[in-house]
């Protein structure tokens, strides 16, 4: 247990400046390593947080793909395992991450900080406001229920939005880049928050496409805040069911690989 810096409100609830450090959640042990002052996730623990947790079978995060990289899922886990929950908080992703990146999460952040690498590079850049909740059991069920909805985002959402629209992703190189989410809740008194997708935005300009997903969060079955999700498409191209169809194949296939060897 840590000494919170400031004066404890109800609730285990504490002002988000200055709030120290405290160990992360339990369950995030096995998806990264800790060297001094630094965090790093290997191929094998960012591939296995997206296919155990977030249920998310993106070949990118196949350990043994050029062109890996460890989940932004993750990323925001570890903050919210280290931080806690604020009562608004917005996440912009800024670079996606290689395996073995050492990766620096601030000792004492207030309610602006970054997690950069060795080299001041940023990656993840946290914007927070209002009380914190340290509650463990609240922030597990906010983070498996938040990555395991970001998770579903291909097929099962950007799939029908995409024949909505009439447009898809490269079939030959698919990319969709995590771009920034953000969470508001009315309260901090929680128990099991989920989440719960609402509807989305498009707009496209040119190749580039931005999808927003809109989130509602939900608590013993009231409303308890709402989200944010934005992902950007590349590479549009007017949509083609026989390429979509063999990219959600291709997709499935993966996934049930995992499943038949695990």
């Amino acid at each position: 247990m840590y000494e919170p810096a400031l004066t404890l409100c109800q609730n285990s609830l504490v002002c988000a400046a200055n709030q120290p450090t405290k160990q992360t959640s339990m369950f995030l042990e096995q998806f990264h390593s800790s060297n001094n002052k630094f965090i790093s996730i290997s191929a094998e623990q960012g591939s296995g947080f997206a296919k155990d947790i977030s249920n998310d079978f993106n070949p990118i995060h196949d350990p043994g793909s050029k062109r890996f990289c460890v989940p932004g899922d993750l990323l925001f886990a570890l903050v919210l395992g280290r931080y806690g929950i604020s009562e608004k908080m917005t996440f912009n992703f800024a670079g996606m991450v290689s395996a073995d990146t050492e990766l620096s999460f601030p000792e004492s952040p207030g309610d602006h900080f970054k997690i950069v690498d060795g080299r001041e590079k940023s990656y993840l850049e946290v914007s927070r406001s209002g009380q914190v909740s340290d509650n463990a059991a609240a922030i597990e069920s906010l983070t498996k229920n938040y990555v395991y909805f970001s998770g579903q985002n291909f097929p099962h959402l950007l799939v029908p939005i995409m024949a909505e629209h009439n447009i898809m992703i490269n079939p030959q190189r698919p990319l969709v880049i995590y771009d920034s989410m953000s969470l508001q809740f009315d309260t901090l008194d929680l128990q099991e928050p989920a989440v719960e997708f609402v509807g989305h935005s498009f707009k496209a300009e040119g190749k580039r496409g931005d999808v927003q997903f809109e989130l509602r969060l939900m608590d013993q079955g009231k409303q308890v805040g709402s989200g944010v999700k934005t992902l950007i498409l590349s590479g549009l191209r007017e949509y083609e069911q026989t390429a979509v169809d063999s990219m959600v194949t291709g997709y499935q296939a993966s996934k049930d690989g995992y499943l038949e060897s695990a």
